[in-house]
């Protein structure tokens, strides 16, 4: 609704208020807090959700109870988020019975400003300050409209001549690098100047800061602006109506962020970076425990991996595996039985029928490291150690096949095992350094939740992750399809 169109509902509402009230249970706020409370229901921008969701045209602007209507739904969604949980999102702790409404919904309907109220469920729940700052600043950014940089061409490589690309690129950095902006230059050659800019967007954006424009920084650049608008609002929506925080010590790995936390209450006791799965073979949200750790385990390749990773590798050289200690077994006459993979024609071997099982030794190639930490889950995902170290060096992580790959695996254990009778560093080193392959239950399993964060808060700063495997897109279809829910007290 346009101001127009606001005010004079407004000056009918002083009109609407005798009906009204005669019709309806009495109402403690005047007109002039009413008109207040409709004029900052036009404002939920601001808090992350949509006006049109709550049907604030002039007929409700105009009548008393509707206003109470639907500040009433507003105050729903504030305190207990808009989505509620999406399927597939068990990461999502949403307790409402802990944030009951009827005394929120009651400072509604019977204070004399019940704008105060729906102000104060709007700053309800953790980082709110922080965030809205931010979807206001996301917001400005994108009224401003960002030149396209072409795509098309491959890698754009620091010194390349580019006729048509460089220029777009220097543009659509310009637009938002002050310091590019003070000195843009001109020209069609990627220089100095405009590598070190696209290295600024990078480190913003989490991407390797390495000044090459492939297509992960081309999507980068050429991402509309309201896609960080979104994100900021499924952050906010997804910080609404959550349980209590667990008290005990317990593990929090924020998938898109790469990061593994262990806290307690509120207390860091330790971070590290950690790699994820790649978006075609997405690391799950999971919620268990964490049981027991292995050492120096083998690795039985998951049949997926088998068939689209490892096949293509065996058709080029078919002792391409071998040299990694991947053993291959087939089931014959009832046993399972070792391969030579010379003796097998790898070019007919279809993808759909692969009776073949691959293992991979415990050693220093092994793919899991020489730790593997187990947690109960339907997806057979674990954390564990890599001899891969390269890629924690990288700001986005997302390499693997799904399973958590970790940065200070040893770290890890031995706070696993403090309090553990027998247990110490000296003991579980002596255990790796045996190559023998063994399982030690842990004493005190912690809870762990691997959950999906885009945007982080600390201090004032708020930090926008890629949206890696679409879930805050999916989030935000959630918000925007769900019906109005109608709280009982604003029904009655």
């Amino acid at each position: 609704m346009d101001r127009r169109h606001f005010l004079a509902a407004v000056a009918a509402l002083g009109a609407a208020s005798g009906h009204a009230r005669a019709q309806t249970r009495a109402i403690a706020a005047s007109p002039e807090a009413l008109a207040r409370l409709a004029e900052r229901l036009l404002r939920v921008e601001e808090d992350g959700l949509d006006p049109r969701w709550y049907d604030l045209g002039p007929a409700t602007l105009s009548d008393p109870a509707a206003i109470l209507r639907a500040a009433g739904m507003v105050m729903t969604d504030l305190l207990h988020g808009r989505a509620g949980v999406p399927a597939g999102r068990v990461d999502l702790r949403r307790d409402t019975a802990a944030h009951p409404l009827g005394p929120w919904l009651a400072q509604i309907t019977q204070s004399a400003e019940p704008v105060e109220a729906l102000d104060r469920a709007a700053q309800a729940g953790p980082e709110v300050a922080a965030l809205k700052a931010g979807l206001a600043a996301a917001r400005a950014r994108a009224l401003r409209p960002l030149p396209a940089v072409p795509s098309a061409g491959g890698t754009l490589e620091p010194g390349a001549l580019d006729a048509a690309r460089v220029p777009a690129l220097r543009a659509r950095l310009a637009a938002t690098d002050p310091q590019l902006a003070a000195h843009p230059g001109t020209g069609e050659e990627f220089n100095e100047a405009l590598v070190a800019a696209v290295r600024r967007f990078q480190s913003d954006a989490g991407l390797e800061a390495d000044g090459r424009v492939g297509a992960l920084t081309f999507a980068a650049l050429n991402r509309s602006p309201q896609h960080q608008v979104d994100q900021i609002r499924v952050a906010l929506d997804m910080r609404r109506g959550l349980a209590p925080a667990l008290r005990e010590r317990r593990i929090e790995v924020n998938v898109p962020d790469y990061r593994l936390l262990v806290l307690e209450e509120e207390r860091v006791l330790m971070d590290m970076a950690v790699v994820v799965g790649r978006p075609a073979r997405a690391t799950p949200m999971i919620v268990t425990r964490l049981t027991a750790v292995q050492f120096n385990p083998p690795w039985g390749v998951p049949q997926r991996l088998a068939k689209e990773d490892m096949l293509p590798r065996l058709r080029r050289d078919p002792q391409s595996l071998a040299q990694r200690g991947i053993r291959i077994f087939r089931w014959i006459e009832g046993e399972l039985t070792e391969i030579d993979p010379m003796t097998v024609d790898w070019r007919s071997v279809h993808p759909d029928r692969f009776p073949f099982i691959l293992r991979q030794d415990a050693g220093d190639l092994n793919a899991l490291g020489r730790l593997k930490f187990i947690m109960p889950n339907g997806d057979d995902i674990f954390l564990h150690d890599t001899p891969e170290r390269q890629y924690f060096r990288r700001p986005d992580r997302a390499f693997s096949s799904g399973c958590i790959r970790l940065e200070r695996p040893m770290d890890f254990l031995t706070l696993l095992l403090d309090g553990m009778p027998g247990w110490d560093r000296e003991r579980a080193d002596r255990m790796l350094a045996s190559r023998a392959t063994s399982v030690a239950s842990l004493r005190r399993q912690l809870p762990i939740r691997l959950h999906y964060s885009t945007v982080t808060v600390a201090g004032r700063d708020v930090r926008i992750r890629p949206d890696i495997y679409g879930l805050d897109q999916a989030y935000a279809r959630a918000m925007e399809s769900r019906a109005p829910r109608v709280p009982v007290a604003a029904r009655s």
